[in-house]
């Protein structure tokens, strides 16, 4: 999914934009540190949590206790999961390029350092322009 087809999923996604923000890879895409990612992963609030559970959308709780779901084929979001702050970017909340270092950092995952190590390149060229 390249930056276009993750807007035209937000424009599509039912619900208020100010109850979640774009995480993970399709968060990458949006600053322009990648160019494509297999899905859309969100964040949420408790409040817009409760609403995707009362139109029936499947969740599973995840080890901290708050609530995963899967939206369709391509959309995962989960409940409360953000760090440092977002920012706004084609009119979407986005996570910090610093929250999304330390989101990744928590998950550690081989591909996740990866990532981290793409946020830190593009910030060092950004601050270097």
């Amino acid at each position: 999914m390249d930056k276009q087809e993750i807007l035209d999923q937000l424009r599509s996604f039912p619900y208020d934009r100010n109850g979640y923000w774009v995480i993970a890879g399709s968060a990458m895409v949006l600053w322009g540190i990648k160019k494509q990612t297999a899905d859309i992963d969100l964040g949420c609030s408790s409040k817009l949590a409760d609403r995707l559970s009362a139109d029936g959308y499947p969740f599973r709780y995840t080890e901290s206790g708050n609530r995963q779901f899967k939206i369709g084929d391509s959309i995962e979001i989960f409940e409360n999961w953000l760090q440092d702050k977002v920012e706004t970017i084609e009119g979407y909340q986005v996570v910090s390029l610093q929250g999304l270092i330390g989101m990744k950092h928590k998950l550690g995952r081989e591909k996740d350092l990866k990532d981290i190590e793409m946020i830190r390149a593009y910030l060092k060229q950004k601050q270097g322009e």
